[in-house]
């Protein structure tokens, strides 16, 4: 297990759950689909600045910038989630109570996870699936405030299908992870953030003031900006579901944020909810995933260091020291590690290969 990408991971959702209880301040002076738009370019606007002055400072950073192969997945995962998702968000709200909204969005997480099992085959065990239910179900402890009643059924399918599509979303970015992090999110936020204005406005509403409009940019940087491009990081080395149950986190960490800095009491739901995505939490920090495996031959770009999964000759042009970029090959191999289903390990796995404590 890559502890460094579960930080990655870990700080993403701190980052996005803290930006919930700070958008909250705004939400009653700022229609929700201006509100979203504006996180979007914020985060958008802000990324290409810190990718201007990467680049300034870094002449030579190594990340890959996006490839023409790489440009239909983008596509692809901005349409899903910043085009269909807000719009399928912004119908459901307008026809769901609030309680019942709070816990149908829990079904992200859900939605991830599945997808990425069973559509784009990325192994999983039953201790994973076990963690990925505890993570969930406490955020849906979390969101419950009361009994729920349905009186329509649109409302909830439209936000479970915001779900699904930014589960869709999270899946497809995850086949463009090895490019740079800033690019993807700075192409995200700046098509996503216009989109979810238009809406807004297109719904009568009006953007606030500067400064409103400023600290909205500001939450957006940091909360989905900063956070996405975590994300991303976090992609690379542990793959969808294991990066999604970390971020499902988020309201948790949202919530505790709320305690410190909004002053909301402590709740028996948030204790309840606090003990459950621990437990998920350690779940996933404990896996051990090992058994003898191929890697099929492959050639690529991107960060790397001359690991087990590395070795490769250079040319003269190959940048020197580690961890470099350059073109490079991977060759046929068979041998047997401890791996979670990051970007060089995406075989398929046989039944007996499941278990619940450990995959051996």
């Amino acid at each position: 297990m890559n502890r460094t990408a579960v930080l990655y991971a870990l700080a993403s959702a701190a980052l996005f759950g803290a930006s919930t209880p700070a958008a909250k301040l705004l939400i009653g002076s700022v229609q929700p689909a201006i509100l979203a738009g504006l996180l979007y370019c914020g985060a958008g606007i802000g990324i290409a600045a810190l990718r201007l002055i990467r680049a300034g400072a870094i002449p030579d950073a190594s990340e890959v910038a996006l490839g023409r192969s790489d440009w239909p997945w983008l596509a692809g995962a901005i349409g899903a989630g910043g085009v269909i998702g807000p719009l399928l968000l912004m119908t459901g709200l307008s026809r769901t109570e609030a309680s019942a909204a709070s816990l149908l969005l829990t079904l992200e997480g859900a939605a991830t996870a599945l997808i990425a099992w069973y559509i784009f085959h990325e192994n999983f065990d039953r201790r994973i699936a076990l963690g990925m239910f505890c993570l969930i179900s406490g955020a849906a402890i979390l969101s419950w405030s009361g009994t729920p009643t349905l009186d329509r059924i649109l409302g909830p399918l439209a936000i479970a299908g915001a779900c699904f599509a930014w589960g869709l979303d999270n899946n497809l970015t995850r086949k463009i992870s090895l490019a740079d992090p800033l690019q993807i999110v700075q192409f995200k936020g700046l098509c996503a953030g216009p989109f979810n204005l238009a809406i807004g406005l297109s719904l009568g509403a009006k953007l606030p003031g500067f400064s409103t409009a400023m600290v909205a940019a500001m939450i957006g940087f940091l909360g989905y900006g900063v956070s996405l491009a975590l994300f991303v990081m976090a992609l690379r080395e542990l793959g969808t579901a294991r990066t999604g149950a970390y971020f499902s986190t988020a309201p948790f960490l949202g919530s505790v944020a709320a305690v410190l800095v909004l002053g909301d009491p402590i709740t028996a739901q948030l204790a309840i909810a606090g003990v459950l995505m621990a437990f998920g939490v350690w779940l996933h920090l404990t896996e051990h995933h090992e058994h003898e495996h191929v890697h099929e031959p492959i050639a690529h770009t991107h960060p790397h260091v001359h690991d087990e999964h590395h070795q490769h000759e250079h040319s003269s042009t190959d940048p020197l020291g580690e961890p470099h970029t350059h073109y490079h090959e991977h060759k046929w191999l068979r041998h047997s590690h401890p791996h979670v289903p990051d970007m060089h390990h995406t075989h398929r796995h046989r039944p007996a290969q499941r278990s619940l404590f450990n995959s051996k």
